[in-house]
């Protein structure tokens, strides 16, 4: 998410820090790095003359050629505006003042609505969601809806092909009949903005009286996204947006304008095809990502999600006593997985882009464990030649993979038991890529 802009932006970082004063001169060619960087980034062209602007203000009131540490003053007044152009406060969909809430769900064909549908019903499962098909044009938009919904556990009101208004108002019975606390409505879409869809989701919206309107843009499309924002604001009325295939070879445009240009708040990113892929925008983490800072508060709640599956006390008392084994790792590893793609996790740590992690390293490195027996995984020692061969056939790697990851593990193992013992303080290298 954000490569393009994220690696731009750490190069500027890392030439600003190396300034040791910073004049006019530089402030100007600073800036003009960071102009370029967003509008190759496809961020509105408006947006960047302000940006710009504003930081060239904020830059000359802070005096920075006398600065001690001019570069992280620039950098904070970047981080500033860039929190500021996302939409400053994050955004939540609060439902408990509202009875049987509707979040209705706009946007052009292709944006993904229906499978976001199912990700916004996955994120409030507990809230016993209804999905609700109104879409009515395209082929078979009611049995996809269905097919996820089965898949995530979801209930979904059957569609009435000749009656859109029954439909939505019928879900909106049963869920009061069945405990629905929110029902989600996948609307339909078309290839551009026109009057009989702007008809169909006025009708919509006088019917349930949705508490949200979102719209689910593509974030590939760039500027075309800030566009359909406005259209949908001006002739529906929108209480936000949620950008899909932000995981994709996406340059960031629309996320960085949407919320300036077009007026309307980012709610959700969707990063991924699992269902699970549906996060919360904060500006400032994002931000934070954007300049190479990293966002570690994501990474704690994500690493929270997965502690409860692993049993954290006899994990550290087998790393201090040096008893960690395969299994244990392999065990660790399922778990993280969870979380979702690990380059995704790896770029929230500060300084880490998400193309920096080889995910098909660690797919090798659990083929290997896996193709191991259970005795082996336990107790690494007794792994000789003829069982190194075997592992190697049926793991599809080699035997010089075999004895790179034995001999890694031990060492690690090794280094997690000093530390565990207080033998070592401090940072200290690890070799290869375990």
């Amino acid at each position: 998410m954000f490569d393009g802009l994220i690696s731009r932006f750490q190069l500027i970082r890392r030439k600003v820090l190396g300034y040791g004063r910073i004049t006019s001169d530089e402030l100007a060619v600073i800036l003009k790095d960071i102009r370029v960087a967003l509008l190759e980034g496809d961020v509105n062209y408006r947006l960047v003359k302000d940006f710009i602007q504003n930081i060239e203000e904020r830059c000359a009131r802070l005096e920075l050629s006398k600065s001690l540490g001019p570069g992280d003053l620039v950098l904070k007044a970047v981080y500033e505006e860039l929190v500021l152009m996302l939409g400053a406060t994050p955004r939540k969909m609060i439902f408990k003042d509202h009875d049987r809430p509707a979040v209705s769900l706009l946007g052009l064909q292709g944006a993904g609505k229906t499978t976001t549908a199912v990700k916004l019903g996955v994120k409030y499962r507990g809230l016993k969601p209804l999905l609700v098909p109104a879409d009515i044009k395209r082929p078979a938009a009611f049995e996809q809806l269905v097919s996820l919904g089965r898949s995530a556990g979801l209930d979904v009101y059957p569609l009435d092909r000749t009656d859109l208004i029954k439909t939505v108002k019928g879900a909106m019975d049963m869920a009061y009949d069945r405990g629905h606390k929110i029902i989600i409505i996948d609307t339909a879409g078309r290839l551009h903005v026109d009057e009989e869809l702007i008809d169909e989701l006025r009708e919509i919206n006088d019917a349930v009286k949705p508490v949200y309107r979102l719209l689910v843009a593509d974030g590939m499309t760039g500027q075309d996204a800030v566009n359909q924002a406005a259209a949908f604001h001006d002739r529906t009325g929108l209480d936000g947006a949620i950008l899909t295939k932000m995981d994709g070879d996406t340059r960031g445009g629309a996320a960085l304008s949407i919320a300036r240009i077009a007026k309307v708040p980012i709610f959700f990113l969707c990063t991924g095809e699992q269902l699970s892929g549906l996060e919360e925008f904060y500006p400032d983490r994002v931000a934070q990502r954007i300049l190479g800072m990293g966002d570690i508060a994501s990474l704690v709640q994500k690493i929270k999600m997965v502690e409860a599956d692993i049993d954290q006390a006899k994990i550290r008392q087998k790393m201090t006593s040096g008893g960690l084994d395969l299994e244990d790792f392999l065990e660790q590893m399922k778990a993280v997985r969870k979380l979702g793609p690990l380059g995704k996790i790896a770029a929230m740590i500060p300084g880490v882009k998400e193309s920096d992690v080889d995910e098909n390293e660690m797919k090798k490195i659990e083929a290997m464990i896996n193709s191991m027996t259970r005795s082996e995984r336990q107790n690494p020692g007794i792994i000789d030649g003829s069982r190194k061969k075997r592992i190697a056939a049926g793991s599809g790697t080699t035997v010089q993979d075999i004895n790179q990851l034995l001999k890694q593990f031990s060492y690690a193992r090794d280094l997690m038991k000093k530390i565990g013992k207080g033998k070592i303080k401090g940072k200290m290298p690890f070799p290869g890529k375990f």
